[in-house]
């Protein structure tokens, strides 16, 4: 039985004879289970952060930096996974994740305006080069180095929003329900991951993403709980 490339023939033999699946069979298919729920839920990971920016019509506190090179390492962790003709399910939300970032990014640009040259320069230097990269039309090791740059990539993506948020002591218009999902599913990633047997570069991403995105959203829950507390203290004072 075989659905989605899901082996259940183990699974379900185990519980006809009235016994636990073996870890050996139970293990894999939780894996792939969870790769696939990973997959769904990126399909919806970044709405929340569209909507509170349209919705309030500011990108305040965000880094649009931030975001520009989120949207240069999805392309190039896509890229990569098409290139190695990985499974589905081991990469599938890489593709939601970059539709999502490209709208998130079209959003900030749209309430940045006006956009400097320089703005305008980064966006069409990307369109030119992406669909080379994603149709995997590059030499080989300059490829490689591209997927080992994604780690830096990745984190300098994330440095200047922390840094941002650090100085001005509030995460603006950023989504607490974003940054909780980025890190639930990368947390899911490191369990499939080490199932799939994959190699230390992939593990390496998912532990900065859970670092980085855990640091967003203790700031996130820090700054809104002070906030709380000052607007309390003028309430009192007005009283």
């Amino acid at each position: 039985m075989d659905y989605l490339g899901i082996d259940l023939s183990c699974a379900m033999g185990s519980l006809r004879n009235g016994e636990f699946p073996a870890k050996d069979c139970l293990l894999p298919l939780i894996s792939k289970l969870l790769g696939y729920f990973v997959v769904a839920g990126s399909m919806t990971v970044k709405l929340p952060q569209i909507m509170k920016i349209v919705d309030n019509k500011s990108v305040k506190g965000l880094s649009v930096v931030a975001f520009e090179l989120e949207v240069v390492g999805y392309t190039i962790s896509l890229a990569y996974c098409l290139y190695k003709k990985l499974p589905f399910s081991a990469f599938g939300e890489l593709a939601f994740l970059l539709i999502q970032a490209l709208i998130l990014v079209g959003c900030i640009y749209y309430f940045s305006r006006p956009l400097s040259v320089a703005t305008w320069v980064r966006s069409l230097l990307y369109f030119a080069l992406a669909p080379t990269v994603l149709a995997g039309k590059i030499d080989p090791l300059l490829f490689e180095a591209l997927y080992a740059s994604k780690h830096l990539i990745f984190l300098s993506a994330r440095i200047p929003q922390i840094w941002k948020n650090f100085i001005n002591k509030s995460t603006g218009q950023l989504s607490f329900l974003t940054c909780f999902m980025n890190f639930g599913g990368a947390l899911a990633r490191v369990f499939t991951s080490y199932q799939a047997k994959a190699p230390l570069s992939m593990f390496i991403s998912f532990f900065i993403a859970i670092i980085t995105n855990g640091t967003i959203m203790s700031q996130i829950l820090l700054y809104r709980s002070k906030g709380k507390e000052e607007r309390q203290l003028k309430d009192k004072k007005i009283l």
